[in-house]
């Protein structure tokens, strides 16, 4: 078939290469304008756009998904379906353009984790199993009606940038498997079922706030925020230093659970113990504000953790 890919991240870049290899063509790629980044704010193109630059395939990036001229471009691509992945919610004008549909890969077994960020949920919410979902775009997002689905284990140590890199191997997989079925006409979609929706997990997007460590919470809790967070956005906490008088932001990548209470911050071995509710965390990879990531072992070299302790908010 001739296909429209439409993505912008990494977890794109993944499936754009597996279409590439299959029988299918790709005879457009939609992705995000380019946006300047950085110290010298040099434009910055997408994961997407820098995978199929040389390709010889053309590339749209549309300020706005209604636009005119963007709209009479995608028309004269003459695609018979869009596939898209991790990209903007499109207009009706957009998804029912194609005359095989638009299709969408999601990084959850759908109903459960509709929303910006199913991979980070999955981790932060303790689930041991997630996956990926093929399905057909409607109005309302991530509501339509699913074609293939495929279940992926959740490890206990998973991070969320290790589960990025499997569901992306997979969803690869799946999305050439529903394109297959698709020109073969031996797929059926099913209606997702709501009530049970209803009772689902979400996948919100996640903010600055989302990110913060409660160290009174529960140890297990806070370990999977760290690696439901790892390597990003990242989960962060502030600490206060009792010898220089002065609070500091770290960020946190890592975290084991131990089921043992420490009176307060202190070295193990080449981590750090954070204590928390019933439990502690170990942490082996931080990065202290204003500096670059390290490992615990590193900055033990100019620190003593007696110094640090936590911030106590009224």
């Amino acid at each position: 078939m001739r296909v429209v890919f439409m993505g912008t991240p990494d977890f794109a870049v993944g499936i754009v290469d597996a279409l590439l290899k299959s029988k299918h063509e790709i005879v457009g790629v939609v992705t995000a304008p380019d946006k300047p980044a950085g110290r010298g704010l040099q434009l910055k193109q997408s994961a997407v756009k820098e995978r199929v630059a040389s390709l010889n395939i053309p590339i749209l990036q549309p300020e706005k998904l209604k636009d005119a001229d963007f709209l009479v471009k995608l028309q004269n691509l003459e695609a018979d379906i869009f596939v898209v992945v991790a990209f903007r919610m499109l207009p009706k004008e957009v998804w029912a353009m194609p005359k095989k549909g638009t299709i969408n890969l999601h990084a959850s077994l759908l109903p459960s984790y509709r929303g910006a960020a199913p991979i980070n949920w999955a981790i932060i919410n303790g689930e041991n199993e997630t996956g990926v979902t093929t399905f057909f775009i409607n109005e309302v997002i991530d509501t339509g009606n699913i074609l293939m689905q495929r279940r992926v284990p959740i490890h206990k140590t998973s991070t969320a940038g290790e589960l990025h890199d499997e569901l992306m191997v997979t969803g690869a997989q799946l999305t050439i498997e529903t394109l297959d079925k698709l020109d073969d006409g031996t797929i059926n979609s099913m209606e997702q079922d709501e009530t049970l929706a209803k009772n689902a997990p979400h996948a919100p997007k996640i903010f600055k706030e989302t990110c913060e460590i409660n160290w009174k919470a529960n140890f297990r809790n806070v370990e999977q925020l760290i690696r439901g967070l790892s390597p990003y956005p990242a989960a962060w906490c502030r600490l206060h230093n009792r010898t220089k008088g002065v609070n500091s932001t770290f960020k946190i990548f890592d975290a084991t659970a131990i089921p043992a209470l420490y009176s307060g911050i202190e070295s193990f071995e080449d981590g750090l113990i954070f204590p928390c509710e019933q439990g502690s965390v170990l942490v082996r990879t931080i990065q202290p504000e204003g500096k670059r990531k390290m490992s615990v072992r590193e900055w033990l070299a100019g620190n003593n953790p007696k110094d640090w302790e936590y911030i106590h908010y009224d």
